[in-house]
């Protein structure tokens, strides 16, 4: 969800496996046909765009459960939708150089006839990192990976040859073609909450920032980005605020808390209504005012 000036979006993440959403479907071809359905029906109800993880195992823990991959997944969406906006919540850095990452992005830019919304960010997941191979540094070193990443990716997106000489990255007159359909480029959306590093690279690049938590706590990290802002000259009214909370809504209070806490993170049924939209359709409604 993301609002400026009083405009609502409204975007929904479509089942993908990393939350154990497809585990009552036994088979692979089903559970995909699972992900089509859910995706079509989205842009056929008027969503403004869907979602998917960018993870491989599922969470908390891998439970060899299926996990369809998140560019994978976004190239065939595109080719069975017509409207809805294509994004990532988020993109992981550590997962591929960053001139791949234009290279896929600007690619799925035009195949969905310009509707990528790119979300990354600097990981967080290190069972997953050490599970597939890849390396998992301390995070300010993952947040000045991040930094070179989209100064790579948005200088391959606009110029005709990039060459940078970074301490993460390093790359002689690099091309992507084709450049994305989106003028100046695709927005941007870097996500995370990490008051020191993260915001600061939010407030530096970002087009869209993203973070969790009760009302309180979001108004807190807006104000946080704000003071970034004001460190890097940036007017902070340039980055659309952006929040994407468990949605859990039933027809009663009692109905409600029959179910319990649906946390994966195994928070107390208060706490996850808290940060999340759980409620009644009219606690739903009211709870989303607070965030606009």
């Amino acid at each position: 969800m993301s609002s400026a000036k009083q405009h609502i979006t409204f975007g929904v993440f479509i089942p993908q496996g990393w939350k154990m959403e497809l585990v009552s479907i036994a088979d692979p071809v089903m559970k995909w046909q699972k992900t089509i359905e859910v995706a079509q029906l989205a842009e056929k109800l008027g969503y403004d765009s869907i979602w998917v993880y960018d993870h491989f195992h599922n969470v908390p823990r891998p439970a060899h459960e299926t996990v369809f991959e998140c560019w994978t997944v976004m190239a065939a969406i595109s080719q069975l939708t017509t409207r809805i906006r294509l994004g990532q919540m988020v993109g992981c850095n550590l997962y591929r150089e960053p001139s791949l990452l234009a290279k896929i992005t600007s690619t799925l830019d035009v195949i969905s006839g310009g509707r990528l919304d790119w979300g990354i960010g600097a990981g967080w997941y290190e069972n997953e990192c050490r599970g597939y191979g890849f390396d998992f540094p301390e995070p300010k070193v993952r947040i000045a990976m991040l930094r070179e990443c989209v100064e790579i990716v948005r200088s391959m997106w606009t110029n005709e040859e990039t060459t940078f000489d970074g301490k993460h990255y390093k790359m002689v007159r690099g091309n992507c073609d084709p450049k994305p359909l989106q003028k100046p480029y695709p927005p941007i959306w870097i996500g995370g909450g990490g008051e020191q590093l993260t915001l600061r690279v939010v407030a530096r690049y970002a087009d869209y920032s993203n973070f969790g938590g009760t009302p309180q706590e979001f108004a807190h990290k807006i104000e946080i980005l704000k003071a970034h802002c004001l460190a890097v000259g940036r007017d902070e009214s340039e980055i659309k605020k952006t929040w994407s909370p468990d949605v859990f809504i039933r027809r009663t209070e009692k109905e409600l808390k029959a179910e319990g806490s649906l946390s994966l993170r195994g928070d107390a049924f208060d706490n996850w209504q808290n940060a999340n939209l759980v409620g009644t359709v009219e606690q739903v409604s009211e709870k989303v005012q607070k965030y606009i």
